[in-house]
């Protein structure tokens, strides 16, 4: 018996009162979350979502919200809360996401509506609202690629050689991190978290948003978990993005050279993340689906790690883990 949702489905009939409703998955999530869409019988619809409280705090989800929306960022209104047990009552944003709405065609106007919202939502940035995006935190989320995804997934154990070449290149990605200008991070803006609805998008899983580096969402929104693009196609969405931030009066970096090789960097520490989070997730949470997108972290990871040489160590530890030869164009 699923004692959560006879729980769920009392709890929504106390707010509800009189009116029928039906409750139907609405998502999946990678977290111990889970969402219901919740129609009633008079036509209106909400997400509701069991967070349990002993795995997820609904706090920080409740003060995102209220942030995103007073940044004019259509993220859902909280309309009831039981933080004591878990649940959340929300604005229904629709079933359609980014992800499945994208195509050649229709991205222009797409991403220029994330960009758009991506840059209210930096703009609204004040200090003590979000946790920082520090040091330990990026540390921790770097540690998780060998633990996971070279010692767990792939089966592999990482000389004292290889180890220290890892953690120099981790080094770097830090400190690059760190130098940049500190505002709002959603920390998973992309398509799949981006719903199609007026206003354009809703913005969905944000709960572990942060004070961190301005290039991150970006880098997030461009070079995606489940979708690709041309490289001159995210060079022209970064452009346009920088340029925007710029009038904006943004903190970007005056030169984009400069700002590119830390979007760059900043998508190489998030993309070796992914690496050992999808493995963690299919290893020690039962949800094996995510590491079939592997290979295309791999590919953004080898791509940044051959154009620079200080990073240049990472893609021939990617060879080396990969059993191939050395490919042209790495810079030593």
């Amino acid at each position: 018996m699923d004692f959560r949702l006879t729980a769920l489905e009392r709890w929504l009939g106390s707010r509800f009162g009189d009116t029928a409703f039906t409750l139907a998955p609405a998502s999946e999530d990678a977290s111990f979350r889970r969402y219901w869409r919740a129609r009633l019988a008079d036509g209106r619809s909400y997400i509701a979502m069991d967070a349990p409280p002993e795995r997820e705090d609904c706090g920080p989800f409740v003060h995102v919200a209220a942030l995103l929306r007073a940044a004019g960022v259509h993220a859902p209104q909280v309309h009831a809360e039981d933080r004591a047990q878990g649940f959340l009552l929300l604005t229904d944003l629709g079933d359609t996401t980014f992800l499945a709405a994208l195509s050649e065609r229709d991205a222009a106007p797409l991403m220029r509506d994330a960009t758009e919202a991506l840059l209210r939502w930096q703009l609204a940035t004040r200090p003590g609202e979000l946790p920082p995006y520090d040091e330990a935190l990026l540390r921790r989320e770097l540690a998780l690629f060998p633990q996971w995804y070279i010692g767990r997934h792939l089966g592999r154990t990482l000389d004292t050689a290889a180890r220290r070449s890892l953690d120099e290149v981790g080094t770097l990605l830090v400190r690059s991190a760190l130098a940049q200008a500190q505002v709002y991070v959603h920390r998973d803006y992309m398509p799949r978290n981006l719903m199609l609805c007026d206003p354009n998008p809703g913005v969905l899983d944000f709960q572990d948003a942060v004070l961190g580096p301005i290039s991150y969402d970006m880098a997030s929104l461009t070079r995606d978990a489940f979708l690709s693009w041309d490289e001159e196609q995210v060079l022209d969405w970064t452009v346009r993005y920088w340029e925007m931030a710029k009038r904006a009066g943004l903190p970007v970096e005056r030169d984009f050279a400069e700002f590119w090789r830390a979007f760059e960097w900043m998508g190489l520490q998030r993309h070796l993340k992914v690496l050992g989070i999808f493995a963690r997730l299919s290893h020690r949470d039962g949800k094996p689906g995510y590491v079939a997108d592997t290979p295309r972290f791999v590919g953004y990871a080898r791509a940044v790690a051959g154009r620079y040489a200080p990073l240049a160590p990472l893609a021939r530890l990617f060879d080396q883990l990969e059993g191939s030869a050395p490919r042209a164009g790495y810079t030593f």
